[in-house]
Formats: structure tokens, sequence, C-alpha cells
């Protein structure tokens, strides 16, 4: 997500909370707290691996593939740029968009297919490079970054160098698709930091943008809606 479209959804955000608070509206029904926090798709390849069956893998992934009793077979391979990656005896295989699961079952069964006998595949991510993560605001190194395994709140902004001196620290918003929704939560990292609140992980795809001290921005109106504890709205 370019920086351009942050700023837009920011301010259709904004618009649309204060208008379900002033009227009373249901998005209670979406709220999540503390370290509840609900996280992205998993039908898609923006959720952060954590040993599950429902990551996608993605391109310049680095996998390692291993064949029980085969160490000939034991491969660590990068994902190219559409998705292939080849093997020993079976050549090319199409990992991308695929989920651990479903890789192993496919090696094990082109293994099968005149090379072994009930081949047992391991499959293990060691880098998600095809999760990024996107910095705005009042951190000193704005941008787009890569994440190669878990990150939370705080190590994402270390990524960027930490806060500039304008920095609100308890202004703090994190934006993720959920559900196919666009939702936001407010944090305070000065709460953070001193261990009452918990540092909640940051996934791929993930926008996280910091306010300016003392400003009157859409950013701020949007933090009068979400206190800065954690709490999950939608769009």
């Amino acid at each position: 997500m370019n920086l351009s479209r942050v700023t837009l959804i920011l301010a259709l955000f904004v618009a649309v909370l204060l208008t379900a608070c002033g009227s009373g509206g249901g998005v209670r029904n979406t709220v999540a707290y503390g370290q509840n926090l609900p996280a992205p798709d998993t039908s898609t390849a923006s959720g952060l691996y954590q040993g599950g069956t429902d990551y996608r893998i993605g391109a310049q992934d680095l996998l390692e593939i291993s064949v029980f009793g085969i160490d000939e077979l034991n491969k660590s391979v990068r994902v190219n740029s559409n998705g292939q990656i080849s093997l020993p005896l079976i050549g090319g295989v199409m990992a991308g968009g695929q989920t651990i699961p479903a890789l192993e079952k496919t090696i094990a069964g082109k293994l099968a297919e005149g090379y072994l006998q009930h081949p047992e595949v391991s499959v293990f991510v060691k880098e998600f490079t095809s999760q990024r993560i996107t910095l705005e605001g009042e951190v000193k190194k704005p941008g787009i970054y890569r994440i190669t395994g878990k990150i939370t709140l705080l190590q994402a902004i270390a990524t960027g160098e930490g806060l500039t001196d304008l920095a609100d620290t308890g202004g703090v918003v994190l934006f993720r698709e959920v559900n196919g929704k666009r939702m936001a939560a407010a944090f305070d990292l000065s709460t953070i930091r001193s261990g009452q609140s918990p540092d909640p992980q940051v996934y791929g795809d993930d926008v996280i943008v910091v306010e300016k001290s003392g400003s009157k921005s859409a950013l701020r109106q949007l933090l009068m809606v979400l206190p800065a504890i954690g709490l999950f709205k939608a769009l």
C-alpha cells in the first residue's frame, strides 16, 4: 500500500467512525481489546506464518525442505518471483500461494511418482521476505519495510529508526485488513514500553501511522474515537 492510499484510508476511516459514534451505530460488534487483537486475513499471503497451517507462501520466501531419511534431498530454496522453486529429482514446483501442508503434499506426491515410496516431506519457512509493513507519520524514516519473521509494534517502529522529537507516543494507529474489512487500532507506546500494555504483533501489510504531538489532523480526530488501548474498529 503506498502512502497516498494511507492518507485516503485515514480520511475515510475518520468520517465513518465519527458518523457511527454520533449515531450510536454498530461498530461495537467489531471491537477487540489488548492481546486479543484479530490477526489479518489468512486466505491471502498477508498473514505472518506462526506455525499454523494457513500461511500462504509468497515470492522471495526462503524455505527449508527436508525428506525424512534422505539427507541428499534436503535443501534450502528461495521462491522466485513467479512463485516457483526447483528441487532435486522433481525439478520445478509451484510453491507460491500454497499453504505449508499443501506444498508438503505436492512435493511428496511428485517424489512418489517413480522415485520414493511413501516419502515424508517437511517444509519450514526460514524467511518471510514476501511480508511488508508501512511506517508513516512521525518516524525518522517512513517507508515500506520487509519483515522476515515475527515482529512487534515497538520493533516495527525501531525498523524505521524510531520516533521523531515531534511524535506523540500516545498517538499510534495500526491499520489492518481483517475478514475483508479495513480496521484500525490505537496504541500508547509509553504504556507498552513500561509493560502496562502488551506489545502487539505486527503482520505483513499492516500500516502504522504515528501522530504529531499537538496537531489537529484527521488522525487526531480518529484518536478521539479510538482510545489508545489497542482497540480495533472496522472501516
